[in-house]
């Protein structure tokens, strides 16, 4: 079933509306979210370990199901799912908000990324779905640039918060987008869905999935507390988890995740780029974060305005990077992008208890930046690009959950490597060491993003 809203109208505002504020309160959550770590630390008494959890626990849950609650949202209604997500989303704000431990903070944080991963796709599948094929390109710019707005607003909005209310307002603050959100989408937004959407769905790949994640998240976060006997038998049963979501998807007659699509040099070339610089574009927003609270004396809003240079650099340049890559092809943005942005990397290394923000963090935020602009277009067209039309929304889905794993697994192994633990990121000799070298392995993490994507992308 499919209706033609046209953009302008007040029934393609309203609807558009339902699904900007959607996507926009998952995003404002994980923006603020990195800005509160320290403060929640100080009040829960957590560990850098159970700080791990609080982001890796909402995007364990969103990259291992968002390609099942988009699968659910094609077959049983696009608008209802989203519904269904967005009260989710905001019964698990509340429980985050009331946490008086670590544990239930985690809890509540993987309850929250369950409703995310119903929420995300469903905001773009619904302006899919309702909008006219003329209006359709208009719409999608418009959401994805009010979007921008919201991940804009997120650092000054967390960091007033945390600083001047209390990090509990972070997740307080979903309530009303919440309430409102799920109005406007259940008065406001036609029901779609897809006719030939298949009547089965791939619970196994999903739940093998989530075990696949979680065994190696788990070994790689809890690895200096629990016995190496421990450590090696749950991430070998994370392992194995992997081996069996590959073979149920080869197998499955409704593959949640199509292997056929790997196939394509193109196709996996791009995600296993994908892997690597979205691994240090979350390890660098964790690190710098703490780094700048606990060694150089910032506090929650200073912390996180001192990241907007990002999101202003996105918004103004991104497009621009599009319109290289259509031009030129995507080989050459695609390669030297994650080599700018580890140079950028390079530069932040040096932020420590002195810091000169303008002289030592603007630059290299805006050097990783402007490598970020000049790749991230170019990578999901050549994803989209490489994948059948029929299979575009699930391409882009699976380079959705590539790029959340990414970053999970570089939260849950990074503080390890860089010999980090415990109380660690309120102590700021120790924190500052582990920092610097968790941002070297950014660099080595982009550089390989680089020589993979020269290596496989073709401008064919």
């Amino acid at each position: 079933m499919t209706l033609q809203l046209h953009y302008g109208t007040r029934a393609g505002r309203l609807v558009l509306a339902a699904a900007v504020l959607g996507s926009g309160m998952a995003l404002l959550d994980s923006t603020v979210v990195n800005v509160a770590l320290r403060r929640i630390g100080g009040d829960l008494d957590a560990s850098l370990p159970e700080l791990q959890w609080v982001t890796n626990g909402y995007l364990l849950t969103l990259a291992s199901l968002i390609l099942l609650g988009g699968s659910l949202g094609d077959r049983f209604g696009r608008r209802r799912v989203f519904v269904y997500g967005v009260v989710w989303f905001t019964l698990a704000s509340l429980i985050c908000a009331l946490a008086v431990d670590p544990v239930m903070l985690i809890v509540a944080r993987v309850v929250q990324g369950i409703g995310a991963a119903l929420l995300t796709p469903g905001s773009l599948a619904m302006i899919q779905g309702v909008f006219d094929r003329a209006d359709r390109g208009r719409a999608i710019g418009a959401w994805a640039g009010l979007g921008g707005i919201a991940a804009a607003v997120g650092p000054f909005v967390g960091g007033w918060l945390v600083q001047y209310a209390s990090w509990r307002w972070v997740f307080l603050l979903n309530l009303p987008l919440g309430a409102l959100t799920a109005w406007l989408a259940w008065r406001h937004v036609p029901e779609t869905w897809d006719a030939k959407a298949a009547r089965e769905f791939d619970v196994a790949g999903a739940l093998l999935g989530v075990l696949g994640l979680a065994g190696v998240t788990f070994a790689l976060i809890e690895a200096a507390s629990l016995s190496a006997s421990t450590v090696a038998a749950v991430g070998a049963a994370g392992v194995l988890g992997f081996v069996a979501f590959v073979v149920v998807e080869q197998r499955s007659p409704y593959p949640m995740m199509p292997t056929g699509l790997f196939g394509s040099r193109q196709f996996s070339g791009a995600n296993l780029m994908t892997l690597l610089v979205y691994a240090a574009l979350g390890a660098v927003t964790f690190f710098l974060v703490l780094q700048l609270q606990t060694v150089s004396g910032y506090g929650p809003l200073e912390a996180g305005v001192a990241t907007l240079p990002i999101t202003i650099v996105m918004l103004l340049l991104a497009s621009r990077g599009g319109a290289l890559a259509a031009r030129i092809g995507p080989r050459l943005p695609m390669t030297v992008g994650p080599v700018v942005c580890a140079i950028g990397i390079a530069l932040l290394t040096g932020v420590g208890a002195s810091v000169n923000y303008w002289a030592e963090v603007l630059p290299g935020l805006t050097v990783f930046s402007l490598g970020l602009a000049l790749l991230v277009a170019p990578l999901t067209s050549t994803v989209l690009a490489a994948a059948p039309d029929r299979n575009a929304g699930i391409a882009s889905g699976i380079n959705n959950a590539v790029a959340r794993a990414g970053s999970l697994l570089a939260v849950a192994a990074l503080p390890a490597i860089a010999g980090l633990s415990g109380d660690d990121y309120q102590r700021p000799d120790i924190f500052s060491a582990g920092y610097r070298e968790a941002m070297w392995v950014c660099v080595v993490l982009l550089v390989l993003g680089g020589a993979v994507s020269w290596l496989t992308i073709s401008n064919d």
